[in-house]
């Protein structure tokens, strides 16, 4: 499809977010059974437990797929620039692989500066790919 072929960034940034998830998911479900959460069941609250920051992990992905997914579509069949779809969504793609490592690592979590930080960053790639979209379309 030669015409979504300028968007193919954008495009790797929605299949590798999804598969990132589908990553995720299992990692914290195999967790479970060893820290006695049953399937479907999320752990205690405590980022000194590894199984509830892999939880935690899923859980934010999961919270932010939809929204990624509907600006990025929105922008893509819109007839957005491609050039900054493509920059938008594959900074909201690194943004999530490190809000990833964040959260895996119990890196601040004392402190949420880090978090906050690289998930507003995602916020706004969202927040700007759904203006784009709205721009285009009208």
């Amino acid at each position: 499809m030669d015409q979504f072929a300028a968007y193919s960034h954008a495009i790797v940034a929605l299949a590798a977010f999804a598969l990132l998830g589908l990553a995720i998911n299992p990692i914290g479900a195999a967790m479970k059974p060893a820290q006695g959460v049953t399937a479907g069941a999320l752990p205690p609250p405590d980022y000194g437990n590894s199984t509830y920051r892999w939880s935690r992990a899923y859980q934010n992905a999961a919270e932010m797929a939809g929204l990624f997914a509907a600006v990025t579509l929105a922008a893509i069949l819109a007839g957005a620039d491609p050039f900054w779809t493509n920059l938008f969504a594959s900074v909201f793609f690194l943004s999530r692989i490190l809000v990833l490592v964040v959260h895996v690592a119990g890196i601040g979590k004392e402190n949420l500066g880090a978090r906050t930080l690289i998930f507003v960053v995602g916020w706004l790639c969202c927040l700007a790919l759904g203006v784009m979209a709205l721009l285009a379309a009208f």
